[in-house]
């Protein structure tokens, strides 16, 4: 699936991709909200290998931006890498997702609104789901309120799951969405 809306571009994941998905993935500062503080400690073939295994229905998307609208822009050469995007098949009408805009400069913009936005309107009319399913740490305040405008309900609250790579206790909030609570943000 590619998406493309004004000044984002959401495509999905080459080989190429590897260097910057592993300097991300790497980066305590990034990762520090799914409990990986001091990053995944992988490596560029590990990455390359996961995205040449990737399947259709368990696909991994680049977020590209660029300062003017997208037109008929080489993506390649003239966008830069802000995020990662996912979606894994639960059943042929359920799906989960995750995102990360991973590039600080760019956080707090009111880009994920609209980067999500056109993810999920691609996952529901393009792929054909019916409901999406994601899930947050309970600490990312931020990232529930945008999830919560899109339409997601919150479905449960897991406290203390699961310890991060410090020891510290964390949980998380799992959200649901269907096609017809979406409140698009295009």
């Amino acid at each position: 699936m590619q998406r493309n809306y004004k000044n984002i571009i959401i495509r999905e994941v080459v080989a190429e991709d590897a260097e910057q998905l592993t300097a991300w993935w790497n980066d305590g500062k990034v990762m520090a909200h799914a409990g990986f503080p001091k990053g995944l400690g992988t490596t560029v073939e590990a990455v390359a290998k996961q995205i040449a295994e990737q399947r259709a229905k368990n696909c991994r998307h680049m977020i590209l931006y660029t300062g003017e609208s997208v037109g008929q822009k080489n993506c390649r050469e003239e966008c830069r890498p802000i995020g990662e995007m996912n979606y894994r098949e639960i059943n042929e009408s359920t799906c989960e997702m995750g995102i990360k805009i991973c590039e600080a400069d760019m956080q707090n913009k009111g880009l994920g609104k609209v980067i999500l936005s056109l993810f999920i309107e691609g996952l529901f009319n393009e792929c054909g789901y019916k409901k999406i399913l994601l899930d947050t740490n309970l600490n990312n305040k931020r990232a529930q309120h945008v999830y919560e405008q899109l339409g997601f309900r919150k479905v449960r609250v897991n406290e203390n799951t699961w310890k991060d790579q410090l020891g510290e206790w964390q949980s998380s909030v799992d959200y649901e969405l269907t096609e017809r609570e979406f409140v698009k943000y295009l």
